[in-house]
């Protein structure tokens, strides 16, 4: 199974997947029926803090947001509630009056929103319009926001600088893609006056905040193999920062680690992956393309374990959370892995539909998934 609920592998130019693509030059490709759940004692004991429903995500992925104490989740029709983190209490409502596409992005006093028409809108917490934005694309991520620029990436691939105040364009970068790429929900990591992100053909840049200069370009993977489709090497994921490093992951490529300030390769090795990273204080996590879960060494990348049992069940990328591993999947399994030895330690039904974005920490005890059909599941840990 190439992908996961994440990421959708598509032509930029047209509605033809790579799928299709993979049919029409080499017949019908393979289906890997999604593994049955292994037996386990559990060893940690989650349970549902709250819930709700925001309404369904079609065919996008929805993030949620959290800023201070609230919650912040949308779905397709383009009303987005604002929740108490740790009770579920309602606290905001926003309605877009239009489709909404990425999920939600907080900063400040702003909820800023993407929309399949290319348009980022920028919202006050009492649900009043601000200002409106035109892109050149359908935005598929959630808007981030940082000392007075929004960062919003187009599904062409093309990354905005836009003011705060106003929405008017401060910056755009753009840079050539191949001809069959990843159609991928991805943003970019706004950290310190830089921007990080990943692009098809494997490149990981980082840019300056203010006015969106290339500071650095690294590359996390090289195009290998014969036809189109063996070539794509795309990073399709958020890179992840650790202090003076940044990671990122590529499909059919390398996990690589940069200096986060030169752009100095510091390791890489062979891993292939749309879900993407997460990082904790010893060790880098990431979903490969077979939904295996490993465990790498994140001064080096050795090998630490792999969790190979979830096979075709569409994981999410990782969340480090504390002693454990958090995925999700396509049946809305929230899964806790032992970040010692990779085992399971417990798993969490919620509404049956798919988590596509990764969990998200509420604090140190709690988290939160979205799934598909647009239920918002709180979850503490004992």
């Amino acid at each position: 199974m190439l992908g996961t609920g994440a990421v959708a592998l598509a032509l930029l130019a047209g509605c033809q997947t790579v799928y299709d693509t993979y049919d029409r030059m080499f017949g019908s490709r393979p289906v890997q029926k999604p593994a049955e759940l292994v037996p386990l004692t559990p060893t940690a004991a989650p349970k549902i803090l709250w819930q709700a429903n925001v309404g369904g995500a079609d065919k996008n992925v929805y993030f949620p947001a959290l800023a201070g104490n609230v919650v912040y989740a949308g779905g397709a029709a383009g009303q987005v509630t604002g929740f108490d983190a740790t009770g579920g209490r309602q606290v905001a409502r926003i309605d877009a009056g239009q489709r909404i596409s990425g999920g939600v992005g907080v900063s400040g006093g702003l909820v800023l929103l993407g929309t399949p028409k290319g348009e980022v809108l920028a919202f006050d917490r009492d649900g009043k319009q601000l200002w409106k934005a035109q892109l050149s694309g359908e935005v598929l991520s959630p808007p981030a926001a940082q000392d007075g620029i929004v960062v919003v990436r187009a599904g062409d691939g093309r990354i905005y600088g836009l003011d705060v105040a106003d929405g008017k364009r401060r910056w755009v970068y753009q840079r050539s893609t191949p001809t069959l790429s990843v159609r991928t929900h991805v943003g970019a990591v706004i950290h310190r006056g830089g921007v990080f992100a990943g692009f098809p053909g494997g490149r990981l840049v980082a840019l300056a905040l203010p006015n969106g200069n290339v500071g650095w370009e690294g590359v996390v993977a090289l195009p290998r193999g014969t036809t189109e489709l063996e070539r794509v090497a795309d990073i399709t994921s958020l890179p992840v920062i650790d202090g003076s490093q940044v990671c990122a992951v590529a499909f059919q490529g390398r996990v690589a680690c940069f200096d986060l300030i030169r752009g100095t390769p510091l390791w890489a090795r062979d891993v292939s992956s749309v879900a993407g990273l997460s990082v904790d204080a010893r060790h880098l996590y990431v979903t490969d393309d077979k939904n295996a879960v490993l465990a790498l060494d994140k001064t080096s990348g050795a090998s630490i374990w792999r969790q190979d049992k979830l096979a075709g069940r569409g994981v999410s990328a990782p969340l480090a959370f504390g002693r454990y591993v958090v995925v999700g999947d396509f049946e809305g399994y929230v899964h806790l892995i032992s970040r010692e030895d990779g085992s399971f330690a417990a798993r969490l039904a919620t509404d049956g539909s798919a988590i596509g974005a990764p969990p998200v920490a509420l604090d140190l005890s709690s988290l939160l998934v979205q799934t598909r059909s647009g239920g918002v599941f709180a979850i503490t840990i004992q």
